[in-house]
C-alpha cells in the first residue's frame, strides 16, 4: 500500500489512503455482530453509529439503557435500529457482553466509554472469561501521513514485561491479523535499541531468539529480523548506512517493541507529532477486541471496527473451511 504524495503547499494536510483502504475493504464483506460495552459517551457512541451507518458492523449496545439513550438523544444519534442490553453500570457491561459472546450472540467485542482494564479484567477472567491457548495481545495499526506502509506496532496496550514466551504470541497474533486481512507475508521487526546482539541489552538476545524461532517453524508465516532499532528497521538509507543486508530492514511491516512502556511511546509519538491516525485491536481471545481510545479520532475508530471485521470475516472462512 502507498499514500498519495502530500504537495509541501498543503502545510499539515492528511492523506490516509491506507486507512480508507481497509474501510472500503470492509465495506465487501459481511458486516459483523458487534457486543459494544458501555457506550456512554459521545465519542464511543458516535464511532459506532458511523460505523454501524458504513455497513461495517451490526451493534448490540450493553450498558444503562437509559443513559446510552440519553447520550444518544443529546447528540442527535439514532439508534432505534440497535438491540439494548441493559447492565447496570461498567463492569456489569462488561461481564454481560462477555457472557453473549459466549452464547454466541456477536462475532465482535468493542470497548465503549468504560476503562480498559475493567473490560480486560471480564475477558481474561479464568473461569467466565474468553481466552485461548494463545497469550491475550495488542496491535496498534499506525496510518502514518506520507509512509508507504502501515505500521502495526505490537505489543502497546496489554502486556507489560512480556518474557519470551509472551512474545512468540505476540508476534504470531500480529502476524495472523496482518495475513488473515489479506495483506500477504509481513516483514517482522523485533525493535531494540541496536541492531547487535548483546548481553547488556536482554531484548537483543530475545530478539534473536525470536528469529530462531521462526527458522524452526514456532513462528511461522512471516520474515522476521531482530534485534533492529527503529530507523533501521522503517528506513532503507539506514539500514544501507549500518550496512544491514535483509529482507525486513528498512521496509518492517509489524514493529514487535521490547515492552509496553517502549510501545506505548512510539504508538503515542507518531499520533501527536507524526500526526498519524491509529487504530487498535485485542488478538488472542475467543473473539477480536475492537479497543479503541477517547483520543482516536473517527477516521481511527472506522478502521479499528474494519480491520476487527475483516479478521472475523477471515476467521468465519476458515471455520467454515474446516467443518467442511
Amino acid at each position: 500500500m502507498s499514500v498519495v504524495p502530500i504537495d509541501a503547499g498543503e502545510g499539515q494536510a492528511q492523506v490516509h489512503v491506507k486507512y480508507e483502504r481497509l474501510i472500503a475493504a470492509a465495506k465487501q464483506v459481511p458486516s459483523a455482530v458487534t457486543i459494544v460495552v458501555h457506550p456512554c459517551d459521545e465519542s464511543s457512541l458516535r464511532g459506532v453509529c458511523e460505523a454501524a451507518a458504513a455497513g461495517i458492523i451490526k451493534p448490540v449496545l450493553v450498558g444503562p439503557a437509559a443513559k446510552i439513550k440519553g447520550v444518544a438523544a443529546q447528540f442527535n444519534f439514532d439508534i432505534s435500529r440497535f438491540e439494548i442490553v441493559d447492565a447496570a453500570h461498567s463492569e456489569a457491561s462488561a461481564a454481560r457482553a462477555v457472557e453473549l459472546i459466549h452464547e454466541a450472540k456477536g462475532e465482535l467485542l468493542m470497548k465503549g466509554s468504560l476503562h480498559t482494564d475493567e473490560l480486560m479484567r471480564s475477558v481474561t477472567a479464568k473461569a467466565t472469561g474468553l481466552r485461548t491457548d494463545r497469550r491475550i495481545s495488542h496491535v496498534f495499526a499506525i496510518d502514518v501521513p506520507g509512509y508507504a506502509q502501515t505500521l502495526w506496532i505490537t505489543d502497546a496496550a496489554i502486556n507489560i514485561f512480556p518474557d519470551l514466551d509472551c512474545k512468540r504470541d505476540i508476534v504470531q497474533n500480529a502476524i495472523d491479523l496482518y495475513a488473515g486481512i489479506g495483506l500477504g507475508e509481513p516483514r517482522v521487526a523485533i525493535l531494540s535499541a541496536v541492531e547487535t546482539v548483546t548481553s547488556k541489552i536482554p531484548s537483543t538476545i530475545e530478539a534473536a531468539a525470536l528469529c530462531k524461532m521462526a527458522d524452526r517453524g514456532q513462528i511461522t508465516g512471516a520474515l522476521l529480523d531482530g534485534p533492529l532499532a527503529f530507523d533501521n528497521a522503517i528506513d532503507k538509507e539506514a539500514a544501507r548506512i549500518k550496512g544491514i543486508k535483509s529482507a525486513v530492514a528498512g521496509q518492517a511491516q509489524i514493529l514487535v517493541v521490547p515492552d509496553l512502556e517502549a510501545g506505548n511511546m512510539l504508538a503515542k509519538n507518531l499520533t501527536f507529532m507524526a500526526k498519524a491516525d491509529s487504530a487498535g485491536i485485542v488478538l488472542g481471545a475467543r473473539v477480536p477486541i475492537i479497543l479503541t481510545s477517547r483520543a482516536d479520532s473517527l477516521r481511527g475508530r472506522m478502521a479499528s471496527c474494519a480491520i476487527s471485521v475483516l479478521y472475523a470475516d477471515a476467521r468465519r472462512r476458515a471455520s467454515a473451511v474446516a467443518a467442511a
